[in-house]
Formats: C-alpha cells, sequence, structure tokens
C-alpha cells in the first residue's frame, strides 16, 4: 500500500459495539468542528474534545484529521444512496415526476450541511479506500438511474448508459455548485430548472 494511502487509512477496524459507537462519536464531533472552525482550525484536538474522549483515544482508531476527514466523505458517499428509486410511478406521462425525484434526492443528500460538504470536497486527500467507494457508488447509481430509464415508456434518448451517466453528472454538479453558494440561486428555482432540464433531454423530441 502506498504511503499516503496509509496515512489516510484508519488505524482500527472497528470489530465490537463500543468501538464502533466510538468511531462513529469521532465522525460526528468531527462533523460539527470541522464545520464550525473550518478545516484548518479544526484540529484533532478539538475533535477529541467534542467527543468528549482522550487525544490518545482518538489516535488509536485515526493517525491524522486527514484521514478522519476522508473517512467522513466515505460515509457520506455510503449514506446517499437513493433508497426510494424502486418504489417510483414509472407509468406513461410520470417522467417529469421521476426527474423531479432524482433532482430532488440529490438535493437532500447535499443538505444536511453545505459547510461540511465543501470542507469535503475541497479538502480531502483521496485514498485508494475513497476512490474504490467513488467508483462503486458511482456505478451503482448510473446503474440505478438506467434501469429506470429503461423501464418508463416516456423516455427517448439514443443510449440509456450515455444518458444516466449525463443526467447524473449534471444534477450532481449543480447540486454542488448551489450548495457552495446557495445565494446564487434559490434552491426551489434550481430544483424547477434542473427537472425541465432532465425531463426534456429524456423525453426526445416526442
Amino acid at each position: 500500500m502506498p504511503s499516503a494511502d496509509r496515512r489516510l487509512q484508519p488505524r482500527r477496524k472497528p470489530r465490537q459495539v463500543r468501538a464502533e459507537l466510538t468511531r462513529e462519536r469521532i465522525l460526528d464531533a468531527a462533523a460539527h468542528v470541522f464545520a464550525e472552525y473550518g478545516y484548518a482550525a479544526g484540529t484533532t484536538n478539538r475533535i477529541a474534545e467534542h467527543a468528549r474522549i482522550s487525544i490518545g483515544s482518538l489516535y488509536q482508531y485515526f493517525p491524522n484529521k486527514d484521514s478522519v476527514l476522508a473517512e467522513l466523505l466515505v460515509r457520506h458517499i455510503d449514506r446517499s444512496a437513493w433508497t426510494q428509486a424502486d418504489q417510483l410511478d414509472l407509468s406513461p406521462g410520470s417522467l417529469r415526476t421521476m426527474a423531479r425525484a432524482l433532482v430532488r434526492d440529490a438535493i437532500d443528500n447535499h443538505r444536511d450541511d453545505p459547510q461540511l460538504l465543501r470542507i469535503m470536497i475541497e479538502e480531502a486527500s483521496f485514498s485508494q479506500e475513497l476512490l474504490d467507494t467513488i467508483d462503486r457508488h458511482g456505478k451503482q447509481r448510473v446503474s440505478q438511474v438506467r434501469d429506470l430509464l429503461a423501464r418508463h415508456p416516456d423516455v427517448h434518448v439514443r443510449d440509456l448508459d450515455t444518458a444516466a451517466e449525463l443526467i447524473l453528472f449534471t444534477v450532481e454538479m449543480n447540486t454542488h455548485k448551489h450548495m457552495a453558494d446557495p445565494r446564487s440561486i434559490p434552491e426551489e428555482a434550481l430544483e424547477n430548472e434542473l427537472t425541465d432540464l432532465v425531463t426534456r433531454y429524456l423525453g426526445g423530441d416526442r
């Protein structure tokens, strides 16, 4: 394993409930500290203090704050699965509803703490585990959306794989940009415009 990846690897993989709870408490504390103080001032001492554990205990789980931030991003990605996709109405005439659900899910996944999300995206060091998680999540998301497009009678695109990747990239990138500067456009307007864009693209010329 490259030295950079070792630097970002958590030191302890929890095997017991108590250890897992401690690890989650560290991550929750780090999320709060990074959001409040920023990444530069969000020291491991502050994280340990907020988690109400000793700095030595924190270092049993994470070697440095870079590894904590990388693990936060892994957790964020793992929690952002589109769990409601299987419950969507795919009957004729429901294309706009499906498009809005996709856009709304992306916005909801990034609403909790825009400041923390911005820090995770801008500051996180990309370990192999993080890159693998991003790749795995991306493939799952594209496959999920492609399946919805294939089953919806109102979708008219040349290539389903390309369409799934394009709309996901478009929605995700615009959502990230909005969260980085929410004053640029009202959230409701963002949702409506992205819904229109996706609906018209998927519906083709018909």
